[in-house]
């Protein structure tokens, strides 16, 4: 049970251009960020608080994030490539050449073995880490693609594109076994729940939606945005989801009481980016104003290590039911639902601490 409102930990100054993506690792310690200003931040949050800025993209960066184990970053960019870096002071990283337009997407599989990249060239390509070399590629959509993620399990991968579909591939056999059509728009976000049964989508036509993959069905509708929703997170507990919007607001859904509990004030301008640690303590967000924004959530702590307990007593089990979960037919809640608003403005949070001294990282 809420304890207290999410509260803004303090604010981040160190892009000086729209920020795209925001990760945290494993232990929530560092946090990184890219942005269209072709850099790569990397915080470290709980010791002395630096940061490094980390430069080799040659356009802008568009989607960053942190190996399962925090020794690798994979990076893409406008540039046409995706970057793997060790962070560390060396700054060293390798290139992955293979699509022939903008990299809209990367995201690690969650034994860290392989990196799927989804692109403009309507490509989806999936690589080793470990040989840095491309292991195959997928290919049905007929329009940009906007995100690829792997499955908890890695034997499905969920990808949304600019041709109003969301496809569900099978790694094992690399095709296409499902897609669901979005009419409304396309998704520009998509995203696993942590038992891998449900997906979410995030919609340019405002709307945030939730899949059964295993039934096909729409589970839940939410419209609470006033404009394009941009990235999502689950929680770790799978029942919360956090959103960003063009609207300037963030939005935390309560998935098992189908209904919105805040709207999060904070940005000025389009938020482009959420994610929350994977503990759940915290999240960060990223914007068009350049800052990133570092949130202490309310979520008991204690709920989450019940879920853990539960979902990895035995890997052979199946997941529960959804339906056990989520509820037996998708009710569409609109805007009119009402939420806490937490305006981090009225109460003013840490201005004194500075931000952190960065320390350039030039490409190796």
């Amino acid at each position: 049970s809420p304890q207290e409102d999410p509260v803004l930990i303090r604010p981040f100054h160190g892009h000086t251009a729209a920020v795209t993506g925001v990760a945290f690792n494993a232990n929530a310690e560092g946090l990184v960020t890219c942005s269209v200003d072709r850099l790569l931040i990397l915080w470290k949050l709980k010791t002395q608080c630096r940061a490094y800025r980390f430069a080799g993209h040659a356009e802008a960066v568009t989607s960053v994030e942190f190996s399962p184990d925090g020794q690798v970053l994979a990076s893409a960019s406008h540039d046409h490539t995706v970057r793997l870096w060790i962070p560390c002071i060396y700054g060293e990283s390798s290139v992955l050449k293979g699509h022939t337009a903008s990299v809209r997407s990367v995201s690690f599989s969650h034994d860290g073995y392989s990196v799927v990249s989804a692109s403009n060239d309507k490509l989806i390509k999936i690589w080793s880490v470990c040989y840095q070399r491309l292991l195959f590629t997928l290919f049905q959509h007929t329009g940009w693609v906007r995100c690829a993620k792997f499955s908890p399990d890695g034997r499905i991968i969920a990808s949304c594109g600019e041709d109003k579909s969301i496809n569900i591939w099978d790694t094992r056999n690399k095709i296409c076994v499902n897609s669901f059509s979005d009419y409304e728009g396309f998704a520009t976000f998509v995203d696993f729940n942590p038992s891998g049964t449900c997906l979410a989508s995030a919609g340019s036509n405002n709307t945030v939606k939730l899949w059964d993959i295993r039934t096909n069905k729409l589970l839940q509708h939410y419209k609470v945005h006033r404009a394009g929703v941009n990235c999502i997170s689950f929680h770790p507990s799978g029942n919360y989801l956090i959103t960003a919007s063009t609207d300037g607001t963030l939005k935390i859904l309560d998935l098992l009481g189908e209904r919105l509990i805040y709207t999060l004030h904070g940005h000025k301008g389009p938020v482009l980016c959420v994610a929350f640690s994977k503990g759940g303590q915290e999240f960060a967000s990223g914007g068009m104003d350049t800052q990133i924004l570092l949130w202490k959530t309310n979520f008991d702590t204690l709920d989450y290590e019940e879920v853990l307990k539960h979902n990895f007593r035995t890997q052979i089990d199946d997941p529960p039911p959804l339906l056990d979960v989520y509820p037996r037919s998708s009710h569409f809640h609109d805007e009119k639902l009402k939420s806490v608003e937490v305006n981090p403005t009225f109460d003013v949070p840490d201005k004194q601490t500075p931000d952190p001294i960065v320390i350039d990282i030039g490409p190796s």
